[in-house]
């Protein structure tokens, strides 16, 4: 199972990408995230490490290493799944009396491969601005409503 602290990631960048500088502090952001200081923070230095955020100690808060523009979510995951763990690992022990149980690793670890060669491709196409767009017309417009505009344009009356 795919942990939560990609999509905590980027909720982190986005709110450093977003507030007033010196307003993203670990218990700010925390509190938007729903957790504990320390997780952000835990996560923060992960980002910091991959050159994505540069944090001041005390109540400096965070700020990005680079544009908006120039990060992107591909960045975000790598940083925060250093090593090369397969998305969707394989089981480890099937039965090897069995001809399905033999045949499957080497079947499912080429297309599984695959998907996540797929998945890397796509989020590199998505950067950190074009979520902050993105949350700009979530906020404004509500939960949903933005993808629904985004992917079928504004109702007209």
């Amino acid at each position: 199972m795919v942990a939560t602290r990609f999509a905590v990631a980027v909720h982190i960048l986005l709110l450093v990408a977003t507030e007033t500088p010196g307003q993203a502090t670990s218990v700010r952001m925390a509190g938007s995230v729903n957790t504990n200081p320390v997780v952000v923070r835990r996560i923060a230095a992960q980002l910091a490490r991959a050159g994505l955020i540069r944090v001041r100690r005390g109540p400096g808060g965070a700020e990005l290493a680079r544009s908006a523009e120039a990060i992107t979510l591909r960045d975000v995951w790598k940083a925060v799944h250093p090593s090369p763990q397969p998305l969707v690992p394989i089981h480890p022990h099937p039965n090897r009396a069995s001809a399905v149980g033999r045949a499957i690793p080497g079947l499912l670890r080429a297309r599984f491969a695959d998907a996540e060669d797929a998945f890397q491709e796509a989020l590199g196409h998505i950067t950190l601005a074009a979520l902050a767009d993105g949350l700009e017309r979530e906020m404004a417009h509500g939960p949903g409503l933005s993808m629904a505009l985004e992917q079928h344009g504004p109702r007209t009356a």
